[in-house]
């Protein structure tokens, strides 16, 4: 609350306006205020202004320490003495005439950013705000609203700003595809508890009969050379591993993976393509790795590879071996393999080169053999998930 102290005297020099005396808060806001970079300007000479007032200097001193009007200064110091601290620090609200811009005006001007502007003729995807504005000036008079035949990008801008809008921006989203989601990611969910559950289990409960392994495909995996060698770090003078900035493509490689959930053990293939026989090729290693008699559960998406009649005719001469659990559509963060899809991103995939496919896939079945080495076991941890 602004406490107002008529007292006339309390200030520096002669001049006849009242003392103003703030509550510790107010003062504290004030100062916070005057050391803003984000505050609007005049704000922030307002609070400053003030504080010098309050500190006991006149007009006459401020002006000298602030470069401000007289006219500014009497002006902040008469609202805030007469209305308070806020209406000194705030511009009073006056609107001499009419606007001329009317909301017949605005609204058409709002439909306008809310159409795409190939709807309208041309060639972009999206408005930029001089785009806009152009059109909104080209069209006003035809469309029956004069009053914007000479506005200016700025006049459009503060229309769209009234209703937030930023028709020059895209923000993606996802559209959920799978009415059955919650469904299916509760079924994932369930699975890895079940997991977790059986890896705690005491060694006397022995082998589980169903082992669950993750399974997903990580395609183009660049094989790119270098044409000049690296040059390698030189103490004092190189911090780093220095690279030409030319290379040379050599195609693609897929991972195709599956990550044993029990003890993290990895069954991998590297092809030049993920089509169903290099898949059927991975159910092969693993119906190969695991004992027999024992169910592979195998937590994977529904790519076509996944579901084709190449790969059901293998499952049919395996029955009973394999069981599938589907991931919803969209919902590829639910399969634990891509953290160790993340995890050789950020271990001998980074910066790879190599000088041929070839190499590039001897590279990679290294570091699955060197993963394989130390396994370390997945786990997913956000099981309120299930409350969802």
């Amino acid at each position: 609350m602004l406490v107002v102290c008529y007292v006339v005297g309390n200030m520096a020099g002669k001049s006849k306006l009242p003392a103003l005396v703030l509550t510790a808060e107010e003062r504290k806001r004030l100062e916070t205020l005057s050391a803003s970079r984000a505050a609007p300007v005049r704000e922030v000479e307002r609070a400053r202004l003030l504080l010098h007032y309050h500190d006991g200097e006149n007009p006459s001193a401020i002006q000298r320490a602030l470069n401000l009007s007289r006219v500014t200064i009497y002006h902040c110091l008469h609202k805030a003495l007469e209305m308070g601290l806020e209406a000194g620090l705030k511009d009073r609200f006056h609107r001499p005439k009419e606007p001329v811009i009317g909301p017949d005006a605005k609204t058409w001007v709002v439909h306008l950013a809310c159409t795409k502007p190939k709807e309208l003729g041309y060639a972009s995807e999206l408005w930029t705000r001089q785009a806009l504005a152009d059109h909104v000036r080209g069209h006003a008079a035809a469309a029956g609203h004069p009053s914007l035949a000479l506005a200016a990008k700025a006049t459009v801008q503060r229309i769209l700003a009234e209703q937030h809008l930023q028709p020059h921006k895209l923000k993606y989203y996802l559209e959920r595809r799978d009415p059955e989601f919650e469904i299916k990611m509760k079924e994932v969910l369930m699975v890895y508890q079940e997991v977790q559950l059986q890896n705690e289990a005491s060694p006397a409960a022995g082998a589980p009969s169903v082992i669950t392994v993750s399974i997903d495909e990580k395609p183009g995996v660049q094989a790119i050379a270098n044409t000049a060698p690296d040059l390698p770090p030189v103490p004092g003078k190189h911090p780093t591993v220095s690279r030409d900035h030319e290379y040379k493509r050599h195609g693609t490689l897929s991972i195709l993976a599956s990550l044993d959930l029990h003890d993290g053990h990895v069954v991998a293939r590297v092809e030049e393509r993920h089509r169903s026989r290099e898949f059927v090729a991975l159910l092969k290693d693993l119906d190969a790795y695991y004992p027999a008699g024992v169910t592979i559960r195998v937590i994977l998406d529904n790519h076509s590879a996944h579901i084709s009649k190449e790969t059901r005719a293998y499952l049919a001469t395996r029955p009973n071996r394999f069981q599938y659990v589907h991931t919803p559509k969209h919902g590829s963060w639910l399969n634990l393999v891509e953290t160790l899809f993340g995890k050789m991103a950020h271990t001998f995939l980074r910066q790879i080169r190599v000088k041929s496919k070839a190499e590039l896939k001897e590279r990679i079945l290294l570091g699955i053999a060197e993963i394989n080495a130390a396994p370390v076991v997945h786990r997913w941890k956000k099981f309120d998930l299930l409350t969802v």
